[in-house]
């Protein structure tokens, strides 16, 4: 039987590029999606998903993630003295997240690339399996993603990487995997991920979207990779390109994901994230919808004319 995973770490050191000037002094994963930053939507699912020990690696100029979910009783003991309770509770129950997911912080070294924090956060982890999601994505689920990632694997006792149906024609957008096997419910065995290829050549109707489960086997492709990047010193050191190693000779899965993506690295994405979380709201909801009503009334009036 799979062991159960208990961590998951979080890469934050980015800087954000795609959303300058937007990010140049706040961090892409404090930028809001509802009433939450898009990084807290993160670590709630990892909490509600079972997940105990979750690792944030960060670079230079991310303190404001630290900031968000420390504990601060003098606001606390402000806000309950102001008669402002509900804020208040509000305000514990980030730091309460925190607790329940005992939230540690590890500055990035290494070489660039999306496999190096990983790596960084796994030289604590010892021969654990782990959940690497980016904190940039939210997801809207019944069963959270985590959760769903996590059964699959206790299903397999193999890596797992979350899939989504996509359309063709977006393939240029996403890695897409190999399928070689549908083992129904969505559990897929998959040989392997080809980046961003050309609609003529995706090798099937799926995208890897962030969000996988990693075992030891990978991390050990991640540290051959680095060696190699030490010794010659170009590239990056990226996880698909250890997943690919692993799969080659070894069994991986991908787990197609119930619910609702949002991608929040670009400014068109991010806007669409912001304005679905709005729209969901039960007070914000109704507003919006009306406001655009009213624009689209008044489009059609103006083009009329």
């Amino acid at each position: 039987m799979a062991t159960t995973i208990r961590r998951a770490v979080i890469p934050a050191a980015g800087l954000g590029s795609r959303l300058l000037p937007l990010t140049k002094a706040t961090p892409k994963e404090m930028l809001p999606v509802g009433d939450k930053p898009v990084i807290e939507h993160t670590v709630r699912e990892l909490v509600a998903s079972g997940i105990t020990d979750i690792t944030i690696v960060v670079s230079g100029g991310k303190s404001l993630i630290q900031d968000h979910f420390r504990p601060n009783p003098g606001l606390v003991a402000q806000l309950r003295a102001d008669g402002k309770t509900a804020y208040a509770d509000a305000v514990e129950e980030v730091a309460e997240l925190s607790r329940r997911g005992h939230i540690t912080y590890l500055d990035q070294h290494g070489p660039y690339g999306n496999g190096t924090p990983v790596l960084n956060a796994a030289r604590n982890f010892g021969d654990e399996p782990m959940l690497v999601l980016w904190p940039d994505d939210v997801f809207v689920a019944e069963v959270p993603r985590a959760q769903q990632l996590i059964r699959a694997y206790e299903a397999t006792s193999c890596p797992v990487l979350a899939l989504m149906p996509m359309d063709p024609a977006d393939s240029q957008r996403y890695g897409v995997p190999v399928v070689k096997e549908d083992l129904d419910d969505g559990l897929l065995r998959i040989t392997g991920l080809v980046e961003k290829p050309k609609p003529q050549d995706a090798p099937s109707a799926f995208a890897a979207i962030g969000g996988y489960v990693i075992t030891p086997g990978i991390i050990d492709e991640l540290r051959e990779q680095t060696k190699r990047w030490y010794e010659h010193r170009t590239g990056e050191v990226y996880l698909t390109d250890a997943i690919n190693a692993y799969a080659a000779s070894r069994a991986v899965y991908g787990q197609v994901i119930q619910g609702r993506w949002y991608d929040t690295g670009n400014p068109a994405d991010y806007l669409i994230a912001q304005f679905a979380s709005a729209l969901a709201h039960p007070e914000y909801g109704p507003i919006l919808r009306r406001l655009a009503r009213d624009l689209d009334d008044q489009a059609q009036v103006g083009h009329q004319a």
